[in-house]
């Protein structure tokens, strides 16, 4: 497949994802012209090319900073995003530098996967595949998110958690590991805003 192919079928998948999980997005075109998360993730993937090529990283820089200012999302060039990212309105996003997300993750916005390190070393959040965070989240520090986890809204995660989780509150408890053998509340969850309240919970 021809890199003009590739881009084309990545664009496409960025559009369907969008869809899928935006109900209001009415058309592929509102998606393409209107949605501020989807730009982002796209000028992200050119200044990530830009920042693995030699000599590139000053304009990777920069066009991530440029990215921020359209969008108001911000996502370091130094980043690795699986495919099918989805930011949710998107204002207030902050990826770090050594995040690391898996496929068809999403973000709602206002959340921050951020470093407590100032070495140069891996700082940030790992997030597995099909991973929701909820608006608000913050996700601290090299912790990895197991896969088919969620994120409840406001709640800070400090600490590595397993495939499945359901993470809410400050620091962040996984309520769907609580009990030896349960299968936790998120098979019950279709709407975010339900396991977003840490207060269900208690």
């Amino acid at each position: 497949m021809s890199v003009g192919r590739r881009l084309l079928a990545r664009v496409r998948e960025d559009v369907a994802a969008a869809r899928a999980h935006d109900p209001a997005a009415r058309s592929a075109l509102v998606v393409v012209l209107s949605y501020p998360g989807v730009h982002a993730v796209w000028l992200y993937r050119v200044a990530h090319r830009w920042w693995r090529a030699p000599g590139l990283r000053l304009p990777a820089r920069l066009l991530s900073q440029f990215a921020r200012f359209l969008t108001g999302v911000e996502i370091h060039p130094g980043a690795r995003i699986g495919r099918r990212l989805f930011i949710d309105h998107g204002m207030g996003v902050v990826i770090g530098e050594t995040a690391v997300i898996g496929d068809d993750v999403m973000l709602y916005h206002a959340v921050t996967l951020g470093g407590k390190s100032s070495r140069r070393e891996k700082r940030h959040p790992t997030l597995g595949d099909r991973v929701t965070v909820g608006a608000g989240a913050t996700i601290l520090g090299p912790v990895v998110i197991g896969s088919d986890s969620s994120v409840g809204a406001g709640a800070v995660v400090v600490k590595d958690a397993p495939a499945g989780s359901v993470l809410v509150g400050i620091p962040a408890r996984d309520v769907a590991h609580a009990t030896p053998g349960a299968s936790g509340p998120r098979d019950s969850l279709t709407d975010p805003a339900f396991y977003l309240d840490p207060a269900i919970y208690i």
